[in-house]
């Protein structure tokens, strides 16, 4: 394996990751698509003892501020999870598009699946300090501002901004870092 910057050094330490769905593929445009992400990301914080510090969910991609007892172990089966629940609900609704897609655009080693959600990787980011925690905070939930979505940030419904600013969000994050 190549060397990378972007790896899981300190398995305990919080860091800065990136899923991105299959080639930039529009997938989290219904709200059934997103509550699969969000349900997941919930159940790790309360069964795999997960600190979600932040997330933004956009159209074909999130990133999140995570810490997990082994992260290198835990994102992967994440990733496995929600890839196996997305694919099923899209076959449940017959979104015949996006699988064509998601088999389409599959990597050629991945002979032993028919879809490919996620692309390879995070490109994980160590968080080694409250200032970097709070720039990739910022970049988090200003990603959907930046984008044009939204004019404020706690106006992205699929974000941990709300959190921050003291309204209800719509999962947990974890602040005691404050």
């Amino acid at each position: 394996m190549g060397r990378s910057r972007y790896r899981i050094f300190d398995d305990k330490a919080p860091h800065f990751v990136t899923c991105t769905v299959l080639n930039w593929i529009p997938l989290f445009t219904r709200p059934q698509t997103v509550t699969i992400v969000l349900d997941a990301l919930d159940y790790r914080q309360k069964q795999a003892n997960w600190r979600v510090y932040g997330y933004v969910i956009l159209e074909n991609h999130l990133h999140l501020v995570v810490q997990a007892e082994s992260l290198r172990e835990e994102l992967p089966r994440f990733k496995s999870f929600t890839a196996r629940q997305l694919i099923d609900y899209l076959k449940a609704c017959g979104a015949e598009r996006l699988l064509k897609q998601l088999a389409f655009f599959r990597k050629a080693h991945k002979r032993d699946r028919d879809y490919q959600l996620w692309e390879e990787g995070s490109h994980p980011e160590m968080i080694q300090n409250e200032q970097i925690l709070r720039q990739k905070l910022e970049y988090i939930h200003q990603n959907p501002v930046k984008r044009g979505y939204v004019d404020d940030p706690t106006h992205w419904r699929y974000s941990s901004a709300r959190n921050y600013a003291g309204l209800p969000g719509l999962i947990p994050v974890y602040m005691d870092w404050l």
